[in-house]
């Protein structure tokens, strides 16, 4: 899995979701799937890097104002299309919130999270993006980049959408999942943010709620899907009737992806 993950000077958890086996005996082409956090603080070299990977489409999925307050950088030259939406609040955003008002403990952090994703499959903006990121999928060039502004839970749950119609095993779709907690160094970093989070609160967070409140579990996972089973029926038809992924799309997007 170690392979996966790309290190850049200021660019975090970037990673291939590729380069998986699927149901179908096919397998998922590498160097077509990125995953990674915001690119607001890149250095020269990081924008040199990523105009070498053939990127042609990059879905930003942080909201209006956290694209405003930290916005992209982009290769010198590049001429591909970038997909983001306006709908929603354009409000703090609720993981800042937390931080500053809800207790900082690992209980409280994982509450928050799992609360999250039980909404995040249904938030207009992701129902917007989400859509508009599988027709590219299909229909577009080069490769795809996908991020939010951790690149782990809006930008986790796009990814193991894209596993599950793919048919990628389940086993496979959470490892990668989990990857974040190894790519950000989640221990070795903690301590740091858990003094950037008593500056910004006047509260002392605990080294145990820092890892839960930024890494990934896979019940928070495990809570989006059962959250959409219960509203559609099944993650298929979420696909099919939320986001318009149809049996046309999915063959292009498997032609795509899949050798």
């Amino acid at each position: 899995m170690m392979d996966r993950i790309h290190r850049f000077d200021a660019l975090d958890n970037f990673r291939d979701y590729g380069d998986y086996a699927t149901a179908a005996g096919r397998h998922l082409t590498r160097g077509r799937l990125f995953r990674s956090a915001h690119q607001a603080r890149v250095s020269e070299a990081d924008l040199d890097r990523l105009g070498g990977l053939g990127i042609g489409t990059i879905v930003d999925l942080r909201r209006r104002g956290e694209r405003r307050d930290q916005p992209s950088k982009r290769p010198v030259g590049w001429t591909g299309q970038v997909l983001e939406s306006d709908l929603g609040s354009d409000g703090e955003a609720p993981h800042i919130t937390f931080l500053r008002t809800s207790d900082l403990t690992v209980d409280a952090g994982r509450r928050f999270m799992t609360d999250t994703y039980g909404q995040l499959p249904f938030d207009p903006a992701h129902l917007d993006l989400f859509a508009r990121y599988f027709r590219a999928l299909g229909d577009g060039e080069g490769a795809v980049l996908i991020h939010c502004a951790a690149g782990k839970d809006r930008t986790g749950m796009l990814a193991a959408l894209t596993h599950h119609l793919l048919g990628v095993h389940h086993d496979d779709m959470i490892a990668d999942y989990l990857l974040t907690n190894t790519a950000v160094d989640l221990e070795g970093r903690a301590p740091a943010i858990a003094r950037q989070l008593e500056a910004m609160t006047g509260r002392v967070a605990s080294h145990d709620a820092v890892v839960a409140f930024l890494g990934v579990e896979p019940v928070y996972l495990e809570t989006a899907f059962a959250e959409i089973q219960a509203r559609h029926g099944s993650l298929d038809a979420y696909l099919e009737k939320a986001l318009g992924v149809d049996a046309a799309l999915r063959d292009r997007i498997g032609e795509r992806l899949a050798a």
